[in-house]
């Protein structure tokens, strides 16, 4: 399936959006019809951690996967049971895929704003979790976009693009 919609659950800045509807479909190929905005579903969110619950706001934006694939975009805190936190989640295979803005900042890190790197990891997390939804694993080539990010260290490491092997999986069930 090749067509998407781009849910921003709560307040997304729109430069974000603007940018990832513009270079994922550079790398990927597929549409992106619509924009869509949604509440932050305040059922999925854990007072004990200040953190909304990943798998519930997934279930959540998969909701709005009518005849194509969904990609939430957040900003809000993720985790999940046994995690401190996740920067996004997808069904492997399915229809839904979620990314959170909110670790992805370098200034999270006690670092200088950085426009540029900010805007790069939320397009690899969003190719990631997207290729989730095509069914690729999580890849051994650390450069690869499905390579998992434990830190943040390991999204900047890899490249927003996917390494060959997963291309050629990718192609074949897209």
């Amino acid at each position: 399936m090749r067509e998407w919609v781009l849910i921003k659950v709560g307040e997304v800045p729109p430069e974000v959006v603007a940018f990832l509807l513009r270079e994922i479909p550079e790398i990927l190929p597929i549409h992106i019809s619509c924009v869509l905005s949604a509440e932050i579903p305040s059922w999925a969110y854990n007072s004990h951690r200040d953190q909304y619950r990943a798998s519930n706001v997934l279930a959540y934006v998969s909701k709005f996967a009518k005849d194509c694939k969904a990609l939430g975009v957040m900003d809000i805190d993720l985790y999940e049971e046994g995690l401190n936190f996740v920067f996004g989640e997808a069904y492997c295979p399915g229809y839904a895929a979620i990314i959170s803005l909110f670790r992805l900042r370098p200034q999270f890190y006690g670092e200088e704003p950085d426009e540029k790197l900010f805007l790069e990891r939320a397009l690899k997390e969003a190719l990631h979790e997207m290729g989730h939804t095509y069914g690729l694993d999580h890849c051994p080539n650390r450069k690869c976009v499905m390579a998992f990010s434990n830190t943040i260290w390991d999204t900047d490491y890899k490249e927003a693009r996917y390494c060959r092997s997963c291309w050629r999986e990718l192609e074949r069930r897209i």
